[in-house]
């Protein structure tokens, strides 16, 4: 699978099939395969924003939540535009506008992150294929920014992917005809600075791509190197930045650091040398775990909150994605959405222009254990969910 990634996110996800685009849900997101088994007694509630298609590949994405349980995402529309939007904890949903976003096919806005105060924050994609960054204030007022020196060519531009507690927003800048990337961070009072991991290539689709970030304004992420060979990395708020490996990722294929808690624990993918992906968590001192399902063929970690519960999905014989809990002593229950429908791998590989994956996919969890995420039906449409424990 490809670079395209939320959760990378989704973020890149709504960029071209250029080789380069970012890490997918199978970016997104073989030892120690844990007990797995059904989850019991859980809540689980559909929601579509209004205006959302219905054909296939178009619907309600659930991408980010907060702790108080308000979520963000996108819809696609009739049309096959982006819209973002956010369901707030009572069900109500608003969706927005994006000045610049574009109006045609896979063009629009989607929203990735939502910190505990509600400010939101995403990428636009403008006619003419050129990404921008926005936030959405608690209020709703909406602003766009770009960095300095970010390529102006199709499939160019800023993507942020998070935002923090206090404000802080990061993401990655492609510039140049290469088309590589720079991780950026946007301040609180509106200073926009970019950073490279040492040993990033400087070549077409390198760089270094930030992911996740934590309240302490730690980011995690992935750099590649002038092999084409990926790695995790740590960059703390003062700068420093510690690179990664998961000893049993291959050696032409990699690690990718997805999302990181408080306590500055990861979680995240890397690839073997089958090309398989599997989940792994690194704790603040190092030491790092890696798991899978049972009967997972590629594992892909959403989100950790907190207290180290993981979400993702990871991808079945049959074709298409069930969703996982794992909970911080290891155990793994496993959950599909009711309603989702079955998939084939032929339908699992065109959900991927949309960068969703076919089936149930967790890409959320808050302090509380919530889990939010989107699922496909039988005939393709995605719908947003929130699982309750």
């Amino acid at each position: 699978m490809n670079r395209r990634t939320q959760h990378r996110s989704w973020s890149r996800r709504l960029r071209g099939p250029s080789p380069g685009s970012a890490l997918a849900l199978a970016s997104m997101v073989v030892l120690a395969v844990l007990a797995a088994g059904s989850v019991q007694a859980q809540s689980f509630t559909t929601f579509e924003a209004p205006g959302a298609g219905t054909g296939a590949f178009q619907g309600t994405a659930g991408l980010g939540m907060n702790t108080s349980g308000a979520i963000t995402g996108a819809y696609i529309d009739g049309n096959s535009v982006y819209h973002p939007f956010v369901r707030a904890a009572d069900g109500t949903i608003t969706a927005f506008k994006v000045k610049g976003a574009g109006t045609g096919a896979l063009q629009g806005a989607a929203a990735f992150g939502i910190n505990t105060a509600g400010a939101v924050t995403g990428v636009g994609i403008s006619a003419s294929k050129l990404y921008f960054g926005f936030v959405i204030a608690a209020d709703g007022t909406i602003s766009t920014f770009k960095a300095k020196g970010a390529g102006t060519g199709v499939y160019q531009g800023t993507i942020p992917v998070g935002i923090n507690t206090a404000g802080v927003v990061t993401g990655e800048v492609f510039y140049g005809a290469s088309d590589a990337s720079l991780g950026f961070v946007l301040a609180t009072d509106g200073t926009l600075s970019t950073f490279n991991v040492k040993g990033a290539g400087t070549g077409t689709h390198q760089g270094t791509f930030p992911v996740g970030i934590n309240t302490a304004g730690t980011i995690t992420g992935t750099y590649k190197d002038t092999s084409d060979v990926y790695h995790g990395f740590v960059r703390a708020a003062d700068g420093t930045i510690t690179p990664f490996d998961v000893k049993t990722a291959g050696a032409h294929q990699g690690t990718t650091g997805i999302s990181i808690n408080t306590a500055g624990t990861i979680t995240g993918t890397y690839k073997d040398t089958s090309n398989v992906f599997h989940g792994f968590v690194r704790t603040a001192s190092g030491k790092i775990t890696m798991f899978d399902p049972k009967g997972s063929l590629g594992t892909t970690p959403g989100s950790i909150n907190s207290a180290g519960v993981i979400t993702g999905a990871y991808l079945v014989a049959s074709g298409g994605y069930q969703g996982f809990e794992r909970a911080a002593d290891g155990t793994i229950t496993t959950f599909t959405a009711p309603g989702a429908g079955p998939s084939s791998w032929l339908t699992s590989l065109l959900g991927k222009h949309t960068g969703l994956p076919l089936g149930t996919a967790g890409l959320s969890i808050n302090t509380g254990g919530t889990i939010a995420g989107t699922y496909s039906d039988a005939s393709n449409v995605y719908h947003g969910f929130v699982m309750a424990p």
